[in-house]
């Protein structure tokens, strides 16, 4: 068969059997599947460099998002979540708010989970193999367990302390002072130290390919116990995840249900005013009404926030988690790492929905900027002036001659 040389089947396979019999890597292949490759080539008008060439970059392209996705995502953690912890070391305001007790408590959470798993999931990602000895990976994943659990009780407290404040606002210094706070944080410790030490006792935590982390994972020589890890991890999913979504939706709907029959009464009081001033001008109508309006969503967008981010992101992981757990299932894995990357999202993007964005502590971070900028302009001033005074020194003796 003459013409191209990539259209000879025969050709083909014996110059590749050659190949992989020269290398010496203990290549064997069967002639049907050399044939479907070069007829696959064939219909593709491929030549065998141009095919593993596409076939690395279809390779590489997913893998390389995975890993940008995974060092964005431990950056902004560590830049949001210690300036969190920044604000509260430089405001006293700040730390007389009982929930500034749960935001601190989430920050360090995500603070561990950014310093330690992290890094784990990107060696895992960027080499495709186990990144720690097995000790060493039990120990990551103790850290993961525990660091997660305690985040979602976080938010969970948070939400209620939210419901407390709004729903009873007379009684909230009674309902929620500073000891209950730190019962809370307490049980919540006691809670995810229960799961993780649980799964580090039972040799439950290993190196899993379809996550590349180091995470709640059963072994392949450990297959029986798998009833009994299914089981444990079913109830830590069901204790963590479904749990805080209930208190989430709970809390946030009675939340949203109280703030709407305030905007209610403030409408009413606000159209009667309108009636009463018969003379006003319609651009002030108009913008009363829009301020109206915006009353009225505010809270709305404020609780979709704060359930939305917990369900897109937690989600995913955790039915895939629990989908796995079926014998007949095998997950992807780029799909498993996207999922723990959302998790990953879900600590980078805490601090600014609970914290960062409000106006107290945008107003603290602008203060502790601007005190750093004034340091640098009067050490730069002290430095120009001395450097005057040392050329005025030097040049002296000159204008005396």
């Amino acid at each position: 068969m003459t013409g191209n040389p990539y259209l000879d089947t025969s050709a083909l396979d014996s110059s590749l059997r050659v190949r992989a019999f020269g290398m010496g890597q203990g290549w064997f292949a069967t002639a049907r599947g050399w044939e479907e490759l070069s007829v696959w080539r064939t219909l593709h008008n491929l030549s065998p460099t141009d095919a593993s060439n596409t076939e690395l970059q279809e390779m590489s392209i997913p893998q390389f998002l995975l890993e940008g996705s995974i060092v964005v995502s431990a950056v902004v953690t560590l830049l949001t979540n210690f300036s969190v912890l920044l604000c509260f070391t430089q405001s006293a305001e700040l730390r007389s708010h009982v929930p500034g007790i749960f935001i601190l408590n989430l920050s360090i959470s995500n603070i561990i989970l950014a310093l330690i798993n992290m890094p784990v999931t990107f060696l895992g990602v960027a080499s495709s193999a186990k990144p720690l000895r097995d000790q060493l990976c039990r120990a990551v994943s103790f850290t993961e367990t525990f660091t997660t659990c305690n985040a979602m009780l976080s938010m969970a407290a948070l939400s209620v302390d939210r419901w407390v404040a709004v729903v009873f606002p007379l009684r909230y210094s009674s309902k929620m002072n500073y000891r209950d706070a730190f019962v809370i944080v307490a049980y919540s410790w006691l809670h995810s130290l229960a799961f993780s030490l649980t799964q580090l006792m039972m040799r439950w935590g290993a190196y899993s390919h379809t996550y590349a982390s180091c995470t709640l994972h059963l072994d392949v020589e450990e297959a029986s116990q798998r009833s009994a890890y299914a089981t444990f991890t079913a109830l830590f999913y069901c204790s963590s995840f479904a749990l805080c979504l209930f208190v989430l939706c709970f809390a946030y709907l009675k939340v949203l249900r109280v703030a709407r029959s305030h905007c209610k009464r403030i409408d009413v009081i606000t159209v009667q005013t309108l009636l009463l001033l018969v003379d006003i001008h319609p651009s002030v109508k108009e913008r009363c009404l829009a301020q109206q309006r915006k009353r009225r969503q505010r809270a709305a967008k404020k609780i979709c926030i704060f359930i939305g981010s917990f369900i897109i992101c937690f989600s995913p992981y955790v039915i895939t988690r629990l989908v796995e757990l079926l014998p007949s299932v095998d997950i992807p894995r780029h799909w498993g790492i996207a999922t723990k990357c959302l998790v990953y999202a879900k600590a980078s993007s805490d601090p600014f929905v609970y914290c960062l964005l409000r106006h107290q502590y945008r107003k603290v971070l602008v203060s502790i900027i601007r005190r750093i900028v004034r340091k640098d302009q009067f050490f730069l001033s002290a430095h120009s002036t001395s450097s005057m005074w040392d050329t005025t020194d030097e040049s002296f003796p000159d204008r005396i001659t």
